[in-house]
This record gives C-alpha cells, sequence and structure tokens, in this order.
C-alpha cells in the first residue's frame, strides 16, 4: 500500500531531493527555458529564491515533486500569482502535479492573490496544459516560436490565467 501525497513547505534539508526531481527536467530541456546544463546550486538558487514560497510534495517518505509560489509582478501587478510545477518523472501519472496545483491554488487564495497566471507553458507540454486547462485556466497569451524544444525545433509558448 503506497502512502497518501503529502504537501508542506520546503526546508533547507529537502535541497537533495529537490535538486532530484528537479535535475532530470531541467535536463531534458523541454519544457523549462531554462539552461539544461544548470548546475546544482544555480538551480536550487533559482528555484528556492527567498523571494518564493517552495513547497514539496512527499509520497512514501521521498519528495516526488515540488512547486514554488511568487508574486508575477511587483507594485501593480502584486496581487497576481505565479507558479513553477516540477514533478519526478518516476512519479508522473500519479496525480502528483494535480495535488500540487489543488494546493497552490488554496495557498494563493489564502495569501490574497487574485489570480494565477502561468507566463511561459511550452506548447508541446500537452499534459501540463491539460492539467491547467481542466482546473480552469485559460490560454491568454501565445508566443509564436518562443521555445527552442531540443526535438522539435522552434515551439509556442503559451500564457495561461485564471481569476482566484
Amino acid at each position: 500500500m503506497t502512502s497518501a501525497l503529502i504537501i508542506r513547505p520546503a526546508t533547507v534539508e529537502d535541497r537533495d531531493q529537490i535538486w532530484a526531481v528537479l535535475k532530470p527536467v531541467f535536463r531534458a530541456g523541454d519544457t523549462y527555458a531554462i539552461d539544461p546544463l544548470i548546475s546544482r546550486r544555480t538551480a536550487l538558487e533559482y528555484w528556492c529564491s527567498a523571494s518564493r514560497s517552495v513547497w514539496v510534495a512527499i509520497k512514501d517518505a521521498q519528495v516526488v515533486g515540488s512547486y514554488y509560489l511568487c508574486a508575477n509582478q511587483s507594485g501593480g501587478g502584486k496581487h497576481v500569482c505565479n507558479c513553477g510545477f516540477v514533478t519526478s518523472p518516476k512519479a508522473q501519472g500519479q496525480g502528483v502535479a494535480r495535488g500540487m496545483l489543488d494546493h497552490a491554488l488554496e495557498a494563493a487564495r489564502q495569501t490574497d492573490y487574485r489570480a494565477m497566471q502561468f507566463n511561459f507553458v511550452v506548447a508541446t507540454n500537452h499534459r501540463a496544459l491539460a492539467l491547467w486547462q481542466r482546473a480552469g485556466f485559460d490560454v491568454v497569451g501565445r508566443l509564436p516560436g518562443a521555445f527552442q524544444h531540443p526535438t522539435q525545433g522552434y515551439v509556442d509558448a503559451l500564457i495561461l490565467y485564471q481569476t482566484l
């Protein structure tokens, strides 16, 4: 029997496991506009930046996913949040991303954000797009050829938005 998904704030002690989840996703270079050769230190500085609330998803005592939540802009745009999500390739299709999204939407509401925006969703990331759209996000913008996919060449990036 497998344990339920637990989502909790990330700690410094989680960093090795967060890197273990980030590394294969970043190295693949097909969903994030991140240098696939990014170092562990730089990746963790990016993901765990002081301006972000970082969460981990735990299943069977292992980090199987992580997400961050932060203001998308400052000043007059700080009421809209932004998130980044990563799921371990071994845990895909097990409801981890959906659990983190549900958690992030609730955390955003509790933090008084009025909307959530994804700034750069690679159009070939069909699983993420389907999840976001099932959760009520609308595609509000398209950036033609904005992402250089490692096998598919230049593909579009999408901007998704949901009022909370």
